[in-house]
């Protein structure tokens, strides 16, 4: 059930989400399925409404800075990016601050747990209303492509969410960035809404970039497949073939294009909208996108169209 995201919905869904169910909200990256953090059969539910695999783990998010201390190990170097980037397309891999086994299968059993502030009024206020954090993956069937619209929510789940809160398109339209802070090094387990450059301008040192273990990962977003729409995908497309439905980026003759003034911000707003538009037309059975720079937010792009031309 779609339903707009007012203050009194959104009191509606917190009582779902206090009460054990799931709900399917706004963020400022992609629409999330949402549930009670601590709640174990819960979290259950989105595991199975998704049909994701209980191993890969789940994203926290939460309201207020302060609460990171919780249940994560923080520093002084954590909380600086904290304050700088939150609320924003920004989670953190900490190490849990304790073995609470209610935590156990949003953390996919990991001594580590992946948390952030979503940049978005009714994500926000849905967690303060629900007086906890919620795990939220993105609210779509396990690797297929992430909504960005409530319209996309429902189009993957139907009426396995009780609750869809509309409050229109996504803005950045890429999921968050995600930094390893357990070691000395920063890493980037996946590239998102905030880009490296900008990360390592702030601390004023180099980040590394690791694409985990598929089979075994630590944070969202590592599974070869995902992402991916039901027509065979090519990426890094100059000469299209015929049958192929042609993505592009920049001035060129295609059937849509990301940004034709080459605007990664653009781009990233625009990549799965194009995806389901791509996947909804019918004439042409298969997909084929532009090539796009590999900086800044087009890091996030290539990600995420390597793992959706994934076969």
């Amino acid at each position: 059930m779609i339903i707009p995201a007012n203050s009194q919905n959104i009191l509606k869904a917190a009582q779902l989400i206090q009460s054990g169910q799931v709900v399917a909200f706004p963020t400022e990256t992609v629409y999330g399925l949402g549930a009670n953090a601590y709640d174990s059969k819960a979290i259950a539910k989105i595991f199975a409404v998704k049909n994701r695999p209980t191993f890969n783990p789940l994203i926290s998010h939460i309201a207020d800075i302060d609460f990171l201390a919780e249940y994560a190990q923080t520093d002084e170097r954590i909380l600086n990016l904290a304050k700088k980037f939150w609320p924003g397309p920004l989670t953190f891999i900490l190490n849990r601050k304790d073995n609470n086994p209610a935590l156990d299968l949003a953390c996919a059993g990991l001594d580590k747990i992946a948390v952030r502030m979503p940049k978005h009024p009714t994500a926000l206020a849905l967690i303060r209303a629900s007086q906890c954090p919620i795990v939220a993956p993105s609210a779509n069937k396990s690797q297929s492509i992430s909504p960005t619209t409530a319209q996309h929510v429902h189009k993957s789940l139907g009426d396995l969410v009780p609750m869809i809160l509309d409050d229109g398109a996504c803005s950045v339209g890429v999921e968050s960035t995600i930094l390893d802070m357990t070691h000395n090094q920063v890493v980037v387990l996946r590239a998102g809404g905030l880009s490296a450059e900008t990360i390592e301008d702030f601390l004023n040192e180099k980040v590394l970039f690791s694409d985990g273990n598929p089979n075994k990962p630590s944070s969202p977003g590592q599974l070869l497949k995902h992402y991916a729409p039901k027509y065979t995908t090519r990426i890094n497309v100059l000469n299209p073939e015929a049958d192929e439905f042609f993505i592009g980026f920049g001035p060129m003759e295609c059937d849509l294009n990301l940004s034709p003034n080459s605007d990664l911000q653009e781009a990233a707003a625009n990549l799965f909208l194009m995806l389901h538009m791509a996947e909804s037309q019918n004439t042409k059975k298969k997909i084929a996108i532009a090539p796009i720079p590999n900086i800044g937010l087009g890091r996030a792009i290539n990600d995420r169209i390597k793992r959706a031309s994934y076969q």
